[in-house]
C-alpha cells in the first residue's frame, strides 16, 4: 500500500526531463513462494479505458497504433521516485504518449487558432 501512495498519480519525467504523463498503475509480478515484486508502471491516456472495458481499450490502443495493451515502463527503467518519477526512457520513443499525440493531431490541431 505504501508503494501505491508513493507512486500512483506522480508525474513521470523522461531522461530529457520531459513530462510523460502520470503513473496510472503499478504492475506486480506474482512469484510462487516468494513476495510479489514490482515489474512495471503503467502510463498513458487509455489506462482509464482499461478499467472500464478491456475490449474497447484494446480497440482504442490498436487504433492509436499500439499493440492492444497499456503502455508499461519496466521498473528497472525507474531511476528515482520522489516528487516525481524519473525514468530512463525517452518520451518520444515511448508508447506512453500515443493518446496525447492522437488528441493533438486529430482534435486540438483542427481547432482554429490552436
Amino acid at each position: 500500500m505504501e508503494l501505491a501512495r508513493t507512486v500512483l498519480d506522480q508525474q513521470v519525467i523522461d531522461v530529457h526531463d520531459h513530462a510523460m504523463g502520470k503513473v496510472d498503475g503499478v504492475v506486480l509480478e506474482l512469484r510462487p513462494g516468494r513476495p510479489a515484486r514490482v515489474s512495471a508502471i503503467v502510463v498513458g491516456g487509455t489506462t482509464a479505458l482499461w478499467r472500464v472495458h478491456r475490449g474497447l481499450a484494446r480497440w482504442a490502443e490498436r487504433k492509436l497504433g499500439g499493440e492492444g495493451h497499456p503502455a508499461r515502463i519496466p521498473w528497472s527503467r525507474v531511476l528515482r521516485v520522489g516528487v516525481d518519477v524519473k525514468v530512463d526512457t525517452e518520451s518520444e520513443r515511448s508508447p506512453a504518449l500515443r493518446w496525447e499525440r492522437w488528441v493533438r493531431d486529430r482534435i486540438i490541431g483542427r481547432i482554429p487558432g490552436a
